[in-house]
């Protein structure tokens, strides 16, 4: 099963939200729509649970036109950022909704909400009522309640993001152990690159209602085409090439020439800066911020300031000059 989207347009007025979208979602791919707010991702997925229609552009499923298909036989399961839960029906009552709009067997109502109940681990809930539940468990009944249907696809509006930080990160994995699970193609929205990082096949970054790049997390993290995606997913470093030809010379001989040499930045991960202690070394280390397991630093070098993250367990104070040099084979140039 394949979600194609093919030159999508929409403005509201004279404001272009989404510009020129092209997509192809497989079969088992959960793919992060990831970005700033107003870059377009809510917009997109709307568009694709047919709650908005767009002005230009194709959208089909298995080959098959969605915009022929009213959303509510599309057999898309939908989760919303505020769950929606029915506060006067139980867990039970919330999650057999749709079957019963079916019109199911009350015996195979009784099944399935008893399977669903056990996959989202709360099978001794079912007659609690919304009011009666914790945020992750609220949230784990609309993921149940979107999943009771079967399915053809899964739209996810930023459902993590009214949870705390403990409860976040259990719940991603809980959606993504389910979604490997029931292997249903799933589009999720989020503007919290970590999650996206963690849960996606295919993180698709938007900005300015345009798609900057797509692709798996590691390709978004390690090779960045732009500036903003390099910005945008982790920390970096970002400096011109006549910088580094002037301050470190021979460096450019190291890496593959610039696509496009007048605006080119070479984006460097600060885990891939390499520091020797040197009293005549040309940065200085102004402030180091303990982190756990590592340490970020903010070396200033000339007029710029460079971050660096290093092991714990690293001797450097601040106030020290160093020398750097990059972690071989790593560095990748992008586009200003």
């Amino acid at each position: 099963m394949s979600l194609e989207l093919s030159h999508i347009d929409k403005s509201f007025g004279d404001f272009p939200a989404l510009k020129d979208i092209n997509l192809t979602v497989g079969p088992h791919d959960f793919v992060c729509l990831l970005g700033p707010s107003g870059c377009g991702k809510t917009t997109l997925l709307r568009i694709i649970a047919g709650l908005l229609q767009a002005d230009a552009g194709q959208l089909t499923l298995d080959g098959q036109d969605l915009g022929q298909i009213p959303p509510r036989t599309r057999n898309f399961g939908i989760v919303f950022q505020s769950y929606s839960l029915f506060p006067n029906m139980t867990v039970y009552d919330n999650i057999a909704y749709g079957l019963r709009i079916r019109k199911e067997p009350a015996q195979q109502i009784r099944a399935r909400v008893d399977e669903l109940l056990q996959l989202i681990r709360i099978p001794t809930m079912a007659e609690r009522f919304p009011w009666q539940l914790s945020g992750g468990q609220q949230q784990r009944v609309a993921l149940a309640r979107a999943l009771a249907v079967n399915p053809r696809l899964i739209l996810l509006d930023e459902p993590l993001s009214a949870l705390d930080a403990r409860v976040r990160n259990e719940m991603r994995h809980e959606i993504r152990e389910v979604q490997r699970r029931l292997k249903i193609p799933t589009i999720m929205v989020t503007h919290d690159q970590e999650e996206a990082l963690m849960l996606a096949d295919t993180v698709v970054c938007m900005n300015n209602g345009m798609i900057e790049q797509a692709g798996s997390p590691q390709t978004l993290y390690r090779a960045p085409k732009t500036r903003f995606v390099a910005d945008f997913i982790g920390l970096s470093n970002l400096l011109p090439a006549d910088w580094l030809q002037a301050h470190t010379p021979g460096i450019l001989d190291q890496l593959p020439a610039p696509a496009h040499a007048q605006d080119a930045l070479l984006c460097i991960r600060p885990e891939h800066i390499q520091l020797s202690a040197d009293a005549a070394g040309p940065a200085t280390i102004q402030n180091i911020t303990f982190l756990g397991n590592l340490c970020r630093m903010t070396l200033r070098w000339g007029e710029r300031e460079l971050l660096v993250e290093q092991h714990a367990s690293t001797n450097y104070q601040e106030g020290d000059r160093v020398r750097l040099a990059i972690s071989p084979g790593q560095g990748c140039w992008v586009t200003a």
